[in-house]
């Protein structure tokens, strides 16, 4: 499964807790700059994660439409491996993406 990314400058040890999700795949917007509140989400994206402690004001509320218009899942968490597996554990709708995503991968 991909996921979008969105906020922190470097993700660190973000990837391996995606990877205990089944998320294996993901794109990565730094969320700094005003420019990128006119980025698209990308058609294959399941998942949108909005790191909130690292992202500019204006483009945090832009993607959390975004992925609302699209039914996407989004998430907000700190840039934190603990603070992130909590919230995609606690995500119902988080979990059946991630289901499915597992179940891709057995087979």
């Amino acid at each position: 499964m991909k996921a979008l990314l969105v906020g922190a400058d470097r993700l660190g040890n973000i990837p391996s807790t995606l990877n205990q999700f089944g998320i294996n795949e993901y794109i990565h917007w730094s969320g700094r700059k005003k420019g990128m509140r006119n980025y698209e989400i990308p058609e294959d994206v399941k998942m949108v994660i909005v790191f909130y402690d690292f992202i500019e004001h204006g483009l945090t509320e832009n993607v959390k439409e975004k992925a609302k218009k699209l039914s996407i899942p989004c998430i907000f968490s700190r840039r934190a491996c603990s603070d992130l597996a909590c919230r995609l554990d606690n995500c119902k709708e988080c979990k059946e993406f991630c289901k499915y995503a597992k179940s891709e991968v057995k087979h």
